[in-house]
Formats: C-alpha cells, structure tokens, sequence
C-alpha cells in the first residue's frame, strides 16, 4: 500500500493507538478527561480525537484525525507547544475552557473562550468538528472549524466572517514530521469578486480567479453540482466564506495545503486503502502567481512559456532572452486617453483587443454594468485598462498593471485588452499584407500537382455526395445552393465527414447485436473506429417520419455547442443516400432506462444522491440552451430518453433534431408543425404550436417528477383515477402525501424537506400558464436553495382544465393540422 510522507511518519503512533488504546466517553467534561492512551470517537466512527507522535519524535500532539490505519491527521490544537511525554491530558477547566494539561497539571493549549462558562462539554461530531458547548443552553461556545490548521473538510467556512470578526485560514505544516505553522496559507480573498488565494509569506503563491456561483473560473476542469461541490457565500457586508458538502458521504475525501504549497484534494480508495491525489494546484508553471510579470502571459503548452499581451514589448528584452520574465512587459503605444492632443476630438479613439481563452487578471473591479455597457463603462474610464463579462459574476474591470494573466486550452474567458487607436492601424496594414501574401502562396502551392489533384479530387467527392444526399431527401426543403449553404454554416469542414464502410465496419454492418436503441430518427448502433474509440451512430430510417431538414438542424445546432451536459457531436456521413450522425457514446445510455427500466438497475444506480446529480446537470445543460451559449436554442423534444448518462452517471442533453434557435431579443415564436413527445408538451405548444423557454422548462418539470417518482409520465396508471403522474403529483400535493409519489427504490428518507423542495419545483415548472413557470437559472437556484421561500404551484396542466391561455380563448394561433409527435417509449 502507498502511503503519504505524513502516513508514514504516524505509522509508529498507530502501533502504540491501536495496541493499547481506550476509549474515552462520547464527551469531555470537567468530570470526564482525556487521558493520552484514550480517544474521542464520532457517532459514525469516521473521526477520532487524541493524541499522536510523528517518526524520530518524543514530541506528543493532540488533534482530530480521520479513523483509518495509519490514522490521517487533520486537525492539530498545540501544532506549537508539543507535550514532552505521554502524561498529558484534555479537560475542561474551571472557567469552561477546553485545555490540554501537561504532567505539570499546566495548560499548553486552550480554546480561551471568554466570559468564564460554569458548564461546558466538548463533542466530536460526525464531520470532523470539535465543538465546545455551553452545557445549560446548547450554544456552541468555540469549535475547531474557526481555527483551521491545513485541512479543509466539509461544512467548514473559509474566510471572512464580520459577525465573530474571524478570519479563517488554511496554514500549511513547517514539514511532514511538524505541523508548527509552515510558509503557506490559504484562504478567500474578499474581494468584490472572490476568490481563492494561496500566500507564501504572506505573498502571492496562487490564485484560483473569479468565482461565478458555481465555480472559480481560473480552475478549467473544475466542477460543481447541487449538493455536491463548493458554495460561496458572499453577503457583500465583509462576510465572504468558502464551503463544501458532497452527496456521497460514504466516500473519505478532504483538501489539504501541503508544506510545500499545493492545495490537493484527496480522496480514500477502498480497493487499495489509501488516500489519491484527484486535484491539485499550482498545476503548472503557469499557475505560479505572476510568472510572466506586469502584462505577460503565460501559456504552458508554449516555448518559451511566457509572452508580452498584444501591444506590449519586454521592459527588460535581456534578462527577458535568458528567462527573467518577473519584470514583465511595458506598452508599446500610449492610449490615446493618456495623449494630450486632439485625437479624441477626431475620433480616434482606444480600442479593446479580444483575447480567447484566458485566466483574468488579479484584482478585479466588479461594476454593475451589463453585458451591453460594460466596454463603453470601460472606455469612459481612462484609468480602465481591460474588461471582461462572464455569465454568473457580470462585468468585471481592471486598472493599473494586469497581472497573473495565463492563456488556457480550455475554458476560460474572452479578455478584452485596450490599446490604441495606432494599434489598430498596424493590425489593419498587418491584415493587407496577409491579404497579399495569402493569394500569392495559393498560386504556388497550385503548381505541385500532387496537392491540386487530391484538391480537386475532394471538391469532387463532395460533389458527389451531395448529390446522393439530395435525391434522398425532400425536394420541398433544400436545393443544391441551400445545402452548399448549409453546410458552411454548420463548418462541417471542421467535423469529420466519415466514409460509410469505415461506420458500417464499426458497427459490424449495423448489426443487430451493436443496436442500442430506437428513436423518431431511426436506430442508433454502437461502434468502434479503429483507433480504439467508441461512437455511437445515429442512422436515419427510411421509414422515419424525420429526415433532411432535422438532420441539417441538428448538425447546424450541436456543431456550435459545447457543454459538459450536452452530448458532443463528432461528424456524420452523407454517403450512399445514407444521412448518419455520429456521437461521443455514452456506456450508461438512456436516463429512461435507469427510470423505467429493470428493478436491478435502478437500485443499483439511481439513489437519490445520484438523482439530485442528474437534475442538477440537466438544468445546467438547459440553462446553456437558453442563456450562456452563443446561440440561443430551445429544444422542444426534452424526455429522459434524451438524457444520456456518461460513465460516471453525468448527464448530457441529446437529440437536437427538434430545435429552434432564438433571435436575441425573441422571446416566443409559433409554428404550424408541432414536433415532441406527447407528455412531455407544453399545453401551449402542444394546442396553439406557440413556443417558448417555458416549453423546455415544462418539459423539464414532467422530467423532474419523472425522476422523483420512478414512472413516466405516458404511461401512468393509478388505482385512484388519476389521469396522470402530473395529477398524481398534484393530488400528492395538496394532500399533503409527498412520500406516496417518490419512487420506492429512494431509501433515504430523512432527506424529506429536500425531497418535497423537489416536487415543488417540478409543480412550479408544470403549471398551466407559461407565465408562472420559472425560468431556468431560478429554477436552479430554487433547487441550491439559493431561493428559500418558494411561491406555491398552481394546478398543473393536463389535469382537469382544458384552457391553456389566460388572456382571451384557447384557439389556435396557427393551423395546428401537421403534427409530428416522436415515440413515447425510450429507446
């Protein structure tokens, strides 16, 4: 078995513990110590409290430390006065204070809570926290979560609360064999934008950038779900603290700020018994505070890794050649704010380059601009050197030197850097020149016969395959210019374009036995390409009532999305009159078949914890859909066969063959051609073809009752009449009978309020009128509980009422004589 530096150096100590240990009572009191061979255990045994030694060391220490062999410290009380021997005790003294004696009988440690308490008790809770109480009323008088050492375990705050005038911070050990105070800290800077810090000395180390409300958007692989990941809280009056809770707590993992200044998430691996390492930072050269200097940007997968932004040159070019890049990089070009001239008057104003991909700056200035005004409130301000605006935290301005700037892979965010009105003249003259010298190599590149043959070649190829495309599909909806079109529009150039015999090798010939289901669209086939990685290809069926204008929608729609809970589309084929899609395959398949499936599979996967997990993703894919991606899409066919479920029970939105994309300032549209499941339908849009966010967030709402309660909607029976599962619900409801609707295979009964938060929100989602539901950013944080009041639901469509509109009739707006529903069923 591996084991840690510090692992090892406690491993003496657990010969000695486990030998000869006792333990103490379930409290400390002044009747009841703590002797050295005795320790506190948690009600769940996962924690224990007393005493240990480290390797080549006599020095004896009390802390909290997680109940595993070799026991892992995570908490320390006299990390600076250790006890010389193992006489030492914990008690509570006269004035109520929890103390730690020497043989003496002197105190070396104390809570030094004051005024003076008569009855106090100390208690180990189950998260790890050792609490001292006042004995009379229950009021927790101090607690080892406001004193941190280099743990950060779950339900801890870290950072700034104004209210006990506390500061929280992570201290690093001096070393793995003493946990004296070290070099390291780390903790949450209280800033108008917060975020993450880790300090050397009291200097700079790391930082984490901006935090959003779901995660810091300096971290690209950092994720975080409801129930499961950070929360900051931060009431804009000086308190800001940090926190976390995970959903499984059957699993060990804590975050632990290393001597040597990593931040790491760890977690416990039961097949090998030992703790890993899932997450650490500084990651790379570039994470390190400030590696490139005032204005540099630093990008790792580059050499050398640091360089001047645009419209910077090095301060120092020498020392910059030989690697000294601290010194950083100085503007080329005053800002013509800076210039006392004319040239404002004639219009020659700074401009603001858009860099892609970026960790902001340090030091952030929020400014309650939106999207629209917030480079025009920065050109206004000539101290204003560069903006940003992210979804989640809004505009975001910076002054003076921009620093810790790093280019990123993935992820981060578009920098928009202000330069001067020359600037702008030299990319334009810098424009020309590509545009002369870009010609001119086409025509030498056409002499080599090789490349213009295989050219011309392709141009062919395509030729011809759009032909076949064409005679297969509908003449009523493309011509060979639309498709031409279309296909630009989509930048299929930038998906692959796959040959028939490579997917129908992959797929065995489309064998039954690689089927993995059935849609409106046609099968969907399981393969593997030769280099190894699974696809699943969706096939277009002759006898599908879909075809041409759903398969260009769907590759135009998911070719310029990108979501970790949207499916990702890899290419498709358009060869032999064939229209084929091909995806990222998913080994968990459908949600459907986890909710609707065999018993064995749902207990084996969907406790509620994983449920919550599921709901939350959904509605951080749709939230994308309709609000943070560059187009706005709403779905209109979302049903748990199109929620797909990743290796890890992730899940990811699929099937965009329905969908529409929304001019931004479109609020609703109408169609006479009313596709969808039936179920799943607003009544809106399944009677007058009108549709809207509130669709998507109806059909999200059917969804989340779906999940709650284990039964599809369209397919519900109930002994008492009930015409539906939303009627069920609302009869539920109202009766005040919550756990006759909730699916019997959810065990975890004592999660009753969260459990009842979630039927109500889905009841808010269904309501008749689309005017009452929520849109989906509150809906996500009515579920966080970001919202704690919730608004009472009204009755659910499709219940008893026929009427869908509150204003006028419920005619139809449209002719509503073309219908497409696909298949209820999942497949």
């Amino acid at each position: 078995m591996k084991l840690s530096t510090r692992e090892i150096l406690l491993f003496p100590v657990v010969l000695v513990l486990f030998l000869s240990i006792s333990t103490a009572s379930g409290i400390i009191s002044t009747n009841k110590f703590l002797r050295d061979s005795e320790t506190l255990v948690s009600n769940d045994k996962r924690f224990i409290f007393g005493f240990f030694s480290l390797e080549n060391s006599t020095n004896r220490y009390v802390g909290v430390m997680f109940n595993v062999q070799p026991p892992t410290v995570v908490w320390v009380a006299n990390r600076e006065r250790p006890l010389q021997d193992s006489r030492g005790r914990v008690t509570i003294s006269d004035d109520g204070n929890l103390v730690i004696l020497n043989s003496q009988n002197r105190s070396i440690w104390s809570s030094n809570i004051s005024p003076a308490v008569r009855n106090s008790t100390a208690q180990l809770l189950d998260t790890g926290n050792l609490i001292l109480n006042d004995s009379s009323n229950g009021r927790v008088l101090w607690e080892s979560f406001r004193d941190p050492s280099d743990c950060f375990l779950q339900t801890m705050k870290i950072g700034v609360d104004v209210s006990t005038n506390t500061t929280n911070l992570l201290k690093s050990w001096i070393s793995p064999s003493d946990p004296s105070v070290g070099s390291f800290s780390a903790g949450i800077q209280p800033e108008t934008v917060p975020q993450i810090s880790i300090w050397k000395n009291g200097k700079p180390h790391w930082r984490s950038g901006p935090w959003n409300k779901q995660v810091f958007i300096g971290v690209p692989d950092m994720t975080s779900f409801y129930l499961n990941g950070f929360d900051l809280v931060n009431d804009n009056k000086g308190t800001v603290y940090l926190t976390y809770l995970y959903a499984n707590q059957v699993e060990l993992m804590y975050f632990t700020l290393n001597s040597t200044g990593f931040l790491q998430q760890k977690y416990m691996d039961p097949s090998k018994n030992d703790w890993e390492v899932t997450w650490e930072f500084p990651a790379t050269e570039c994470d390190f505070y400030g590696k490139c200097g005032p204005f540099g940007s630093c990008d790792p997968t580059s050499s050398p890794i640091c360089s001047c932004l645009e419209g910077f040159k090095p301060t120092n070019e020498e020392e910059w050649r030989k690697g000294n890049w601290t010194r950083g990089c100085n503007r080329k070009s005053m800002l013509e704010s800076e210039r006392n001239s004319s040239n404002l008057e004639q219009g020659k104003q700074d401009w603001f380059l858009k860099l892609q991909s970026m960790k902001v700056p340090d030091s952030a200035i929020w400014v309650p601009f939106v999207d629209e005004d917030c480079v025009n409130g920065c050109l206004r301000n000539t101290s204003c050197i560069a903006y940003s605006y992210y979804t989640g935290i809004g505009c975001m301005h910076w002054e003076g030197n921009l620093l810790d700037v790093q280019k990123f892979s993935m992820g981060g965010v578009d920098l928009f850097l202000r330069l001067s009105y020359s600037e702008r003249d030299q990319k334009r003259e810098y424009k020309v020149i590509i545009a002369i010298i870009v010609p001119v190599g086409s025509i030498i590149l056409a002499i080599f016969g090789y490349i213009s043959c295989k050219y011309v070649a392709k141009r062919r190829g395509w030729k011809r395959m759009s032909k076949i495309f064409l005679s297969e599909s509908s003449p009523n909806y493309y011509k060979e210019d639309k498709i031409t079109e279309d296909i630009n529009q989509a930048k299929l150039e930038e998906l692959l374009v796959y040959n028939f015999d490579i997917l129908a090798n992959a797929t065995e010939n489309f064998h039954l036995s690689s089927k993995l289901g059935q849609g409106g669209f046609g099968p969907v086939y399981k393969g593997k390409l030769p280099d190894g990685q699974e696809i699943a290809v969706k096939r277009l069926s002759q006898s599908s009532g879909q075809g041409l204008q759903e398969f260009m929608n769907e590759v135009v729609v998911i070719s310029k999305l990108q979501h970790r809970n949207l499916v990702r589309l890899f290419g498709c084929c358009i060869e032999r009159g064939e229209k084929m899609l091909v995806y990222e395959y998913m080994p968990k398949r459908s949600l459907d078949a986890y909710l609707f499936g065999s018993q064995q599979q749902a207990e084996e996967f969907l406790d509620w914890s994983k449920r919550v997990i599921i709901i939350e993703g959904i509605g951080r894919g749709l939230l994308y859909l309709h609000r943070d991606s560059r187009l706005r899409i709403i779905h209109r066919d979302l049903k748990a066969s199109n929620i797909l479920l990743d290796e890890y029970l992730n899940p990811k939105i699929s099937d965009f063959g329905m969908a529409k994309i929304f001019a931004g300032n479109q609020d609703q549209a109408n169609t006479s051609r009313v596709v969808g499941t039936y179920g799943y339908m607003a009544p809106e849009y399944a009677m007058e073809g009108r549709f809207s966010e509130k669709s998507d967030v109806y059909s999200f709402g059917v969804l989340l009752l779906e999940i709650i309660s284990g039964r599809r909607n369209t397919s519900f029976h109930q002994d008492d009449g009930a015409l539906s599962l939303l009627a069920w619900a609302w009869k539920c409801w109202i009766g005040n009978k919550i756990v006759e609707l909730v699916d019997p295979k959810i065990t975890e009964l004592h999660l009753g309020k969260e459990i009842v938060r979630c039927v109500q929100v889905g009841l808010l989602c269904v309501q008749e009128y689309a005017e009452d539901r929520p849109n989906v950013s509150t809906i996500l944080s009515m579920l966080t509980s970001e919202i704690d009041n919730l608004p009472s639901p009204k009755q659910p469509a499709f219940t008893t009422r026929p009427s869908f509109s509150k204003k006028g009739t419920s005619k139809s707006q449209g002719s509503v004589n073309n219908v497409t529903v696909t298949i209820m069923e999942g497949r």
